[in-house]
């Protein structure tokens, strides 16, 4: 079967620039997740071809390429060109993120530009690189270059980043495909990137290696609001509890507490929890609040006596504001 137009994946104009590609990536590929979808083979099969087109559209040299001869750029059937060589080393000429086997990869890795492509080519059979043969320059042994560092992007849950955790990601090079476990520390924030030193392109000439840099999104939990290291939510109380005061049980992310509500407690007022929002990544004992804003039951349906009791207090409420209470 055909493949989708990248553009009509995401859902965007041709004329679309890099942020509107990402910010139209970013909402289907949360819509779509498979974290969000388990066992949704049909979402699953959405979200690859979504984070295939991401991955054309995203990068200028692809896109330009997909623009002029679409798919047929990156499947070989063009003929000649780097597709049929070897993947590079960190360079990806695949653009659909997979092995050689078409297997599906989530991580898309940003390739060096041309000179360092020519230069993985021909460097070491020209004594000084691409670069030095075709100026002129004299053999000899050229000096070592590190390797570039390599940008990708993973999502996580919203409790994995409150908590920390660890991903295993695959990620592929010259040597073929590869697992990386990725630490993920307690308390990361949208946007953060994760450094893994030493796994980004390799160096030439006995360089060291680049660095690879995960940058964090966080997916949404129904009910929490989260700024900074500060957690907001909300609890529904009684209207007798507000009137009266007593306590209530409300969510945290660690779990149910039980808070004070002063009497006279109005609808939308906030109650601050010391220490019930998220770890600070430098000082793991320094917490955020978390905010609970109050919410008032107003009762649906009432019995007879229950509402008779309800006039009686409507108007004493008049007589007191008409100043003719008893």
């Amino acid at each position: 079967m055909a493949k989708r137009d990248c553009y009509e994946v995401l859902g965007i104009s041709k004329s679309a620039d890099e942020k509107e590609i990402k910010r139209a990536y970013r909402k289907l590929a949360k819509q779509y997740h498979p974290d969000t979808n388990a066992g949704d083979s049909r979402a699953e099969q959405k979200f690859k071809e979504i984070t295939e087109a991401y991955t054309i559209l995203s990068d200028p040299e692809k896109r330009k390429l997909y623009d002029q001869f679409g798919f047929a750029a990156f499947d070989g059937s063009m003929g000649g060109g780097f597709n049929e060589g070897r993947s590079g080393q960190g360079h990806y000429y695949n653009p659909f993120g997979g092995n050689s086997q078409g297997q599906y990869r989530e991580y898309h890795f940003e390739g060096g530009d041309i000179d360092d492509i020519f230069e993985e080519f021909f460097g070491g059979g020209f004594g000084g690189g691409f670069k030095d043969h075709f100026s002129g320059a004299s053999g000899g042994r050229a000096s070592q270059k590190p390797g570039r560092d390599l940008n990708a992007e993973i999502q996580i849950g919203f409790d994995e980043a409150v908590f920390g955790c660890d991903k295993i990601i695959q990620v592929q090079d010259g040597s073929g495909v590869q697992s990386l476990r990725v630490h993920i520390p307690a308390g990361i924030d949208e946007g953060m990137s994760v450094r893994l030193k030493g796994k980004g392109n390799p160096g030439m000439r006995g360089g060291a290696p680049g660095d690879l840099f995960l940058k964090v999104h966080i997916l949404d939990k129904p009910g929490y609001e989260r700024k900074g290291m500060d957690i907001y939510t909300t609890a529904s109380i009684p209207f007798t509890t507000a009137v009266f005061g007593g306590e209530a049980e409300v969510s945290t992310l660690y779990g149910r507490v039980v808070c004070k509500i002063p009497k006279g407690t109005q609808s939308g007022s906030k109650i601050r929890l010391k220490n019930k929002g998220i770890v600070s990544m430098k000082d793991s004992s320094v917490h955020g609040d978390a905010y609970v804003t109050i919410q008032i039951q107003v009762p649906t349906s009432l019995t007879e006596a229950e509402r008779q009791k309800l006039m009686e207090y409507d108007q004493l409420i008049k007589r007191r504001s008409s100043g003719n209470a008893a």
